[in-house]
């Protein structure tokens, strides 16, 4: 699904509020978890581009990346990755969000955002690299307009901001958009970078998915208010939106990218979702959480939301469900393939593009090592048959 970044060509926008408890705090939502499109004027402007073919591809969107996920869980079952971070629960979030950027714009992302990857054309191969320990970064982040997946919680949020610093500097209309978790706010990079946007006023998106877990620790211990309500201290606008609504989260993110282009500033958006699986595949949620919680949580699926909005449209036809599976299928194939058939790494391409002039210090590191690996009878440049997994 292609989208010009606000789906309104030049039609004259709304303004957005300023942030208050009675606009910024709200749930905003747009289809039910039932499937009913209920009208929201404010936001149904940002969607109303959306053709029911574009509603289809949404959900194929999500049904892919759920599958991304389902097989890269079970390559890491098998051995193959070494760890995987789910995003089942959130596809909503990710899809609405990815799918309203331009090309020009700037994604910096935590670990967990593989459906903003998949939105941005990420190779399905570097997609799994870093995660079976094949590289030390998965993709060319100037290819796809976005940076590696952070490591470091919050971190990407000073890089996004220091981004967004250069393009107003430049006097461009592309925004820079930060993905973070609910857990990340508690970080001092995610305050001090929303200090710096809103004293420059940059074009940055703070797009923080609540799934109301840090790991084991739940949200209401993280925070006694919405997390929507913090942006208000920085003097930065904010929105509340149902992250499992795939809609209302596309009509949210576009228009605060349109308010960044137009000279608005930053903007914090709250999407508040669940996290169904477990933080990486190295975790056990069964040992901290209820099991009613997730119980109710999953009756509230994004995708399940959309196909039942599907249906009563009369679009979800049995030939629909199957050419959307094969596609999943299709796709989860491909990145299995691409995962299994790639070549090791060398060892010694630890010491590459570590300076960018020679350096003696590295030389001598990289000739002890050179030694040590030629004490097994196999040449420094060999890889191993393992590789680093």
């Amino acid at each position: 699904m292609s989208t010009d970044g606000t789906g309104q060509g030049a039609a004259a926008a709304p303004e957005m509020a300023e942030t208050s408890p009675a606009v910024a705090h709200r749930l905003i939502q747009l289809i039910t978890p039932a499937g009913e499109r209920v009208s929201h004027p404010e936001f149904d402007f940002w969607v109303k581009d959306v053709s029911d073919e574009q509603l289809c591809s949404l959900f194929e969107d999500m049904t892919v990346i759920r599958r991304i996920d389902v097989e890269a869980t079970a390559l890491q079952r098998q051995g193959e990755l070494a760890l995987w971070p789910p995003l089942l629960g959130q596809e909503a979030a990710q899809i609405g969000s990815g799918r309203s950027l331009r090309q020009d714009d700037f994604v910096f992302s935590s670990y967990r955002e593989n459906g903003v990857a998949y939105c941005r054309g990420v190779d399905l191969t570097d997609l799994v690299r870093v995660w079976r320990g094949n590289a030390s970064s998965g993709w060319n982040p100037y290819a796809i307009n976005m940076a590696t997946p952070q490591i470091i919680i919050g971190a990407q949020t000073l890089h996004a901001t220091g981004y967004a610093m250069g393009i107003q500097y430049d006097g461009a209309d592309a925004v820079s958009v930060a993905y973070f978790g609910d857990g990340a706010t508690s970080e001092g990079d995610v305050n001090e970078a929303m200090v710096f946007a809103a004293s420059f006023q940059v074009p940055v998106v703070f797009f923080c998915t609540n799934n109301h877990w840090a790991i084991s620790e739940p949200v209401r211990l993280q925070s006694h208010i919405q997390l929507a309500d913090r942006a208000a201290g920085f003097g930065i606008p904010s929105l509340r939106v149902d992250g499992n609504d795939v809609l209302a989260v596309m009509a949210v993110t576009r228009l605060a990218l349109d308010r960044a282009r137009r000279g608005g500033g930053p903007t914090f958006i709250e999407a508040v979702s669940y996290r169904m699986g477990p933080h990486t595949t190295a975790d056990d949620p069964t040992r901290y959480r209820d099991a009613n919680e997730l119980e109710d949580w999953a009756a509230k699926d994004p995708i399940s939301r959309v196909a039942a909005l599907l249906e009563r449209k009369g679009l979800l036809t049995a030939d629909f469900q199957q050419h959307v599976r094969d596609q999943a299928d299709a796709v989860a194939h491909r990145m299995r393939k691409g995962c299994t058939t790639m070549p090791d790494p060398e060892p010694m391409d630890v010491f590459r593009h570590v300076y960018s002039t020679p350096n003696s210090w590295l030389d001598r590191q990289q000739e002890h090592y050179a030694r040590y690996l030629a004490s097994f009878g196999e040449p420094a440049g060999a890889a191993t048959q393992e590789g680093a997994r």
